[in-house]
């Protein structure tokens, strides 16, 4: 495979994009189609310079792929596990790793400005690599570690043995317990960008290109996923999107007059980015123009930033 398979993708992504109108969950399983296309692709050209993958592997998304969550527009954050720990496979996968990520960006997928990406060798290991890789970051309990087990909570499953990645994480689940992690991890996402003012307006950017804009990502998604990532953890949840870990969360932990409280205001606000953000291009889908919006629509803004703060506040006073 070539540019022009990858970009001949990218044509069938923006036509997509352009005729449909998508709900959530229909646009986060078209996002998944595309990625299956670039994998094939990717593989199919590896087997022919390379031969076959010399071990069974795993590829998986994270970020809002993981959590389905994406948007109109997504950037990239994926990586790679394989079974055989040898220095052979290190280099094969490392090479589909690099071809996968390039031909995510020819079909339009931004490469991840961290680098969270399966061509990076910290996200394409061995089995036995990324359970030590794990052990580590647990270990080593520094900001930046904490925040890797973060990102590695939200990943699923897209190509190859799931039960690769399950491994992994039934390993994080039982590292960050036996290092009592959760008060760290919780002090690691604490930093919550107000988006409702104390006389009840709605906080926007005061300069920059989204001057009189709100960053829906900050204010709104972030009290939300951070909450549900974290009880995840608590309760050992390896599913990944936010509705659904609230879903199966215990009563004890979550009543379910809460849940629904929660579900249902998180559920609203995935409808409302993809109603009203600005969807020009990756970052400016994080934005809405206030300006745009109705009273009623600015009512209903306000609401779901505040029961998402609600939500992160339950889970504060948990932990």
């Amino acid at each position: 495979m070539d540019f022009d398979d990858y970009s001949n993708i990218n044509a069938i992504r923006v036509k997509a994009l352009s005729d449909a109108t998508f709900s959530n969950e229909q646009l986060n399983h078209f996002h998944d189609l595309i990625y299956d296309q670039v994998i094939s692709a990717a593989v199919s050209k590896l087997l022919k310079e390379y031969g076959s993958p010399p071990s069974p592997f795993c590829f998986f998304v994270m970020g809002s792929a993981g959590r389905m969550e994406q948007s109109i527009w997504s950037d990239q954050d994926h990586g790679l596990v394989f079974k055989t720990n040898s220095k052979d496979a290190q280099e094969y996968f490392l090479k589909l790793g690099k071809e996968i990520s390039e031909g995510l960006k020819l079909a339009g997928y931004k490469k991840c400005s961290g680098s969270v990406m399966a061509s990076n060798p910290l996200w394409c290991k061995s089995l036995k690599d990324w359970e030590n890789q794990i052990g580590l970051w647990a270990s080593e309990s520094t900001w930046e570690s904490i925040r890797y087990l973060l990102i590695f909570a939200d990943a699923r499953t897209i190509d190859g043995d799931h039960s690769l990645l399950n491994i992994l994480k039934e390993k994080a689940f039982h590292e960050v317990k036996r290092e009592q992690l959760l008060l760290r991890m919780l002090h690691n996402t604490m930093f919550l960008k107000k988006g409702v003012g104390l006389l009840g307006q709605l906080l926007v950017e005061t300069h920059g290109p989204f001057t009189g804009s709100l960053n829906l990502k900050e204010t709104a998604f972030f009290p939300f996923v951070n909450a549900a990532r974290l009880l995840s953890f608590y309760e050992e949840i390896k599913e990944t999107s936010t509705l659904y870990r609230i879903s199966l969360l215990s009563e004890a932990v979550m009543p379910h007059k809460y849940k629904s409280l929660f579900s249902n205001n998180f559920s609203a606000l995935l409808d409302y980015r993809l109603k009203h953000g600005i969807h020009r291009d990756y970052d400016s889908e994080h934005y809405v123009n206030i300006n745009k919006l109705t009273k009623d629509e600015k009512k209903a803004l306000k609401e779901i930033i505040k029961v998402g703060e609600l939500f992160y506040e339950h889970v504060r006073k948990l932990f």
